[in-house]
């Protein structure tokens, strides 16, 4: 609940602080005085945005402060999923600077606006007059049905369930576009691949064919030269390999004279027998370099299907066409696993949208199992406050799966006798939407974690005894909810445990809001002059001792 509440530099708000009643606080005041500016600050220290416009001093930066004791609402996870050190007394903090930097703080830990948002509606909830105009609204009426009913695990494990079905098919239809776009492609990639397969392509062939097909091109003019070369080591008539021998049998004479002539020698030996080795692959390579007209055309057929690949392909070498290959291998080969992948996905699509069959009709059935009974609760709440003759019916119907269900319904509603229920937007008008939201909330009071709960006037549109019993219905709620209603009527600030009273202060030169808290003769005091005005009667003065008697 929430203990001690600052605000500061807000709107018209220079500084304000209370501490409310762990029970049921009322607060007053006249038309602008600034209520409904509290809320606007509660609401920034529960994540809603803001700017720079709200700040009272625009130099000074805005300080919003609440106090919670969270000791019995088991948080501790919510705490360490957020890596935010947990006490049974929590602060929550939001700062506005002048320049329009927003920040948040839990525990003095930094936090973000989700962050700050998640925890606070945990802790408080606002009810304020769009509130009950919600109720109008299908979605929201079966969340109710689903809060009354207690239905929040199965409605989670709905929620989950339906969304991993979405995601498979969503991922079904993805692939199932992936796979008409390629086998679009299948042909033609087909075509190519089979082209590249066909040719054989090893990496290094274009090079060694490039290289044969100069040698055959030039076979005569390699195999004179080839010829020749052989001649002058070996075979003309002063040849060098002769010379050679007769010039190592001269130094091998000098070998007495000295170690130095033994090596050349030797030397002389190693080039003797490497020359003759030269001579004998010059003779081999020269036999075997002939004119080959129809080799030659063989590898000039070849090499013309590589380039001829290439072009096509603008791809430069061999390698690059064996990679362009592998490409189309993949693709083509990809076809075929996903339409292996999407028959899988598919299996798995279905047996996910069975569990969604199953859950959905789980929640259907606790959802129908407590219409009756929340219709008869809601008709007497209602026949308490003053509408004997109202009827509720809850119009069910079910359709396709949807993020919360197969249910479509809709809360039809008739205050009169003799009436036929029709929409809330058509059938209510605005007390009575007021009455039927504080039924609908009084229901749910023992059904929700909501540790504070906020009225912004819950009571428009009622008056007299309906009013009294408005307020006792709310001295219920706050015997296990804190609660904290804004009120105009007397016989609501009459029940409160606590009345606040806020008002305008024009003493300085700007106007100033500000909040205390009544003691029992002001509270007299303020309730004669709900009553009757500003000047009350000695008959206001005790109709509100009275009120406060009840």
């Amino acid at each position: 609940m929430l203990i001690d509440l600052k605000i500061k530099n807000y709107a018209l708000i220079e500084r304000l602080e209370m501490q409310p009643s762990p029970l049921l606080n009322i607060i007053t005041g006249e038309t602008g005085a600034g209520k409904s500016i509290m809320l606007g600050a509660i609401g920034l220290l529960l994540g809603n945005r803001a700017d720079t416009k709200i700040l009272f001093n625009n130099q000074e930066k805005c300080v919003i402060e609440g106090v919670f004791d969270i000791a019995e609402y088991n948080l501790q996870d919510f705490f360490a999923e957020a890596d935010i050190d947990f006490d049974s007394t929590c602060i929550l903090r939001r700062e506005i600077t002048p320049a329009g930097k927003s920040r948040a703080f839990v525990n003095d830990t930094p936090v973000t606006l989700d962050t700050i948002k998640s925890l606070g509606s945990k802790l408080m909830d606002i009810h304020s007059q769009h509130d009950t105009l919600l109720l109008g609204d299908t979605g929201y009426q079966l969340n109710l049905i689903d809060l009354y009913a207690g239905n929040t695990a199965l409605k989670e494990q709905y929620g989950e369930a339906y969304r991993r079905y979405r995601k498979l098919e969503a991922d079904h239809k993805k692939m199932e576009a992936q796979l008409a776009q390629s086998q679009k492609e299948l042909d033609y990639n087909t075509f190519l691949l089979n082209e590249l397969a066909e040719a054989k392509l090893q990496p290094d062939e274009q090079e060694e064919l490039e290289d044969q097909l100069k040698q055959l091109e030039h076979a005569e003019e390699i195999k004179l030269k080839l010829s020749q070369a052989t001649q002058y080591i070996s075979e003309s008539e002063f040849n060098v390999l002769s010379g050679l021998k007769d010039a190592t049998y001269l130094v091998g004479q000098l070998i007495e004279y000295g170690e130095h002539y033994k090596t050349l020698k030797e030397r002389l030996d190693s080039c003797a027998i490497e020359l003759a080795d030269i001579s004998g692959e010059l003779e081999d390579a020269e036999r075997k370099t002939e004119a080959d007209p129809e080799k030659t055309e063989q590898v000039q057929d070849r090499l013309n299907v590589l380039y001829t690949l290439q072009r096509k392909h603008q791809a430069h070498t061999n390698e690059e066409l064996l990679a362009i290959q592998a490409d189309l291998e993949e693709k083509v080969g990809s076809v075929h696993s996903l339409d292996e992948g999407l028959a899988g996905i598919k299996i798995e699509m279905e047996g996910a949208f069975k569990q969604v069959e199953i859950l959905a009709t789980q929640l259907s059935e606790s959802r129908q199992a407590v219409f009756r009974k929340f219709e008869s609760e809601l008709h007497g709440l209602l026949a308490e406050l003053g509408m004997p003759n109202a009827r509720l019916v809850i119009q069910h119907n079910t359709g396709a799966p949807t993020a919360t269900g197969i249910d479509v319904i809709s809360i039809l509603f008739s205050a009169n006798k003799g009436a036929a229920p029709q929409t809330l937007s058509k059938a209510a008008s605005g007390g009575e939407f007021s009455r039927l939201m504080l039924c609908v909330k009084y229901l749910l009071a023992d059904k929700t974690a909501l540790p504070t709960i906020i009225f912004d006037e819950i009571d428009t549109g009622i008056s007299g005894e309906v009013a009294v019993k408005v307020g006792r219905m709310m001295q219920q709620m706050a015997k296990k909810h804190q609660l904290v209603a804004i009120s105009h009527l007397p016989q609501m600030a009459a029940q409160g445990d606590a009345h606040y009273f806020v008002y305008k202060d024009d003493r300085a030169d700007r106007t100033i809001s500000r909040i205390k808290k009544l003691s029992e003769e002001e509270r007299i005091r303020e309730i004669a002059q709900m009553i009757a005005g500003a000047n009350p009667s000695d008959t206001a003065y005790q109709s509100a001792r009275e009120l406060l008697a009840l």
